[in-house]
């Protein structure tokens, strides 16, 4: 609510509740028990309890998260409506562009409906990079377990690194040991054959496999063969790390 006195301050109500009986009964100006903010500082009342001071602390915390949603959105519209012109309002605003970009990108990446009073913004700019529906996931999770910001931020590298681990066992169990003669000797059957050196081992152990158990194909190697090479071969000399 903005002061008559001055165009640029606003006031911030304390709890009535816990105010002195005797503040109350006073009355002695329009500014009386509340906090007063004001481009330059914070104008406290004399006497504020414990409680009021605490929850005035916890307004500014709110209006301080709810002002980066502000500003994202703003920029946003901005983006979306004045697509000409806007670097003009940045300018104004006097933040830095990549303050309001930062902003902007989470505020794209969560409509409002799926935004989260019980978390801060920051909880959600922890998600950006993540599907939507892993998102919504670790968005409940963070809201019913009360996770602090640093708490969510520890889980997911938690989780980032539980999958890397298990990607690189995944690969392990993939990779063949193989004693370095014998791949320098299909590298050079591969070359004279003038055929790429993973396509020529997997033709060449197809096609031993189609004598051994009498079959031409199978559907789950044949719809393997379709997709691009991984660009690394399983294949590596005994010894190799």
């Amino acid at each position: 609510m903005t002061n008559p006195r001055n165009a640029e301050a606003a006031t911030l109500r304390t709890n009535p509740r816990t105010m002195p009986r005797e503040r109350r009964a006073m009355g002695d100006g329009p500014d009386q028990g509340r906090l007063l903010t004001t481009k330059i500082g914070l104008r406290i009342p004399a006497g504020m309890t414990f409680e009021d001071w605490e929850h005035a602390g916890r307004q500014l915390s709110g209006i301080l998260d709810s002002s980066s949603w502000w500003l994202g959105d703003w920029l946003v519209y901005g983006k979306d409506h004045y697509t000409d012109r806007y670097q003009r309002g940045i300018r104004a605003v006097g933040l830095r562009y990549q303050t309001l970009r930062n902003y902007a990108w989470v505020s794209r990446r969560f409509e409002f409906s799926r935004r989260r009073a019980a978390l801060s913004f920051q909880h959600h700019a922890e998600l950006t990079s993540l599907p939507v529906d892993d998102q919504e996931a670790w968005l409940d999770r963070a809201e019913q377990m009360k996770w602090s910001t640093k708490q969510l931020r520890t889980a997911l590298r938690a989780s980032r690194e539980g999958e890397a681990g298990r990607e690189k066992r995944t690969e392990a169990k993939e990779r063949l040991a193989v004693p370095h003669a014998h791949v320098t000797w299909w590298h050079e059957a591969a070359a004279r054959a003038g055929i790429d050196f993973e396509q020529w081992v997997l033709t060449t152990l197809d096609k031993a496999a189609e004598r051994v158990l009498g079959e031409h194909g199978h559907p789950e190697i044949d719809t393997a063969a379709e997709s691009p090479p991984r660009g690394r071969s399983g294949l590596s000399p005994a010894g190799a790390g």
